[in-house]
């Protein structure tokens, strides 16, 4: 009885052995690899999301500072118009110009 026992077990092969063949060895490798890969994939390919996301955000308020920059630059020459200027010195600091006859060149 016992040897016929045996003899079953080894017919069955790969679950009742204890060594493993280098065929068994590489297909478990070659599944790691692949495992590995496509991990590395999904990894990349949620990395690459995220940066598109934030690279939209950016250009998104890129946008809204040339915009605010335009508008600023708007400010700025309505605040230093020559007319504007000379209204205030008038208005507020009693500024004339003077007449030709109160102007005085002076020679160097």
């Amino acid at each position: 009885m016992a040897q016929g026992r045996s003899a079953v077990t080894s017919s069955f092969g790969w679950p009742l052995r204890l060594g493993a063949s280098p065929a068994l060895l590489l297909v478990t490798l070659l599944m790691a690899v692949c495992l590995v890969s496509a991990l590395a994939v999904i990894t990349t390919s949620h990395l690459t999301r995220d940066q598109y996301a934030r690279l939209q955000e950016l250009e998104r308020e890129q946008q809204q500072l040339q915009t605010e920059w335009g508008q600023l630059l708007l400010e700025e020459s309505a605040w230093s118009s020559p007319a504007r200027i000379e209204r205030l010195a008038q208005e507020r600091l009693e500024m004339r110009l003077p007449d030709i006859d109160e102007v005085e060149v002076i020679q160097p």
